[in-house]
């Protein structure tokens, strides 16, 4: 479990040098810092790619970082930016999503293969949305923010992130609806 203590701790040891704090910092938020970056860019390699500028940008500005804080709203703030930066370079740049979650191997044949269909589904949905609103239910869902840090990450106020969620769902029920009939009418 990853606390906001440690977040701290790590941080003081890195403004102090340790170079063993700064590779331990981003091995726990590596696979956030992807996850959210990949919703974005719909892009394994330039998923990477924004991670990598995120911690960059993160490691040069650590000293400006209030400790008062959650670190990861202050990081995904900067990789949500690092994302956007590079989709906006590379605009006609956009392929198919991949699976990034693996699932459990003790999982029964049954769940395995239902799990896999509506993350299938989901995934295609989410692709369907614009980069904004699923970075939205990426941010609330899957990676558990409150409404407050959503807001904090994304420059808007709370109000306007609760309203953007809201739309950024009914737009998300509309595609997977439209998805799964058109599905429904492949196979008739």
């Amino acid at each position: 479990m990853k606390s906001k203590l440690d977040d701290i701790i790590l941080i003081d040891k890195i403004l102090l040098g340790d170079q063993t704090a700064c590779r331990d910092l981003v091995e726990r938020h590596k696979e956030y810092a992807f996850t959210i970056a990949y919703r974005i860019l719909r892009n394994r390699e330039n998923a990477e790619e924004a991670a990598q500028d995120a911690f960059i940008q993160a490691f040069r500005n650590l000293e400006s970082f209030n400790k008062e804080s959650k670190f990861t709203t202050w990081f995904y703030r900067i990789i949500f930016n690092a994302a956007l930066m590079l989709k906006r370079k590379q605009k006609d740049q956009i392929e198919d999503i991949e699976t990034v979650h693996t699932l459990a191997a003790e999982q029964t044949d049954n769940d395995f293969t239902k799990r896999r269909e509506q993350q299938y589904y989901i995934e295609k949905a989410l692709a369907h949305l614009s980069s904004e609103d699923a970075g939205i239910i990426t941010l609330f869902y899957l990676k558990e923010q409150s409404l407050e840090e959503i807001a904090e990450i994304t420059g808007m106020t709370a109000s306007n992130a609760k309203v953007r969620l809201h739309r950024a769902r009914q737009r998300l029920a509309l595609e997977l609806d439209s998805l799964l009939k058109r599905e429904a009418k492949s196979l008739l």
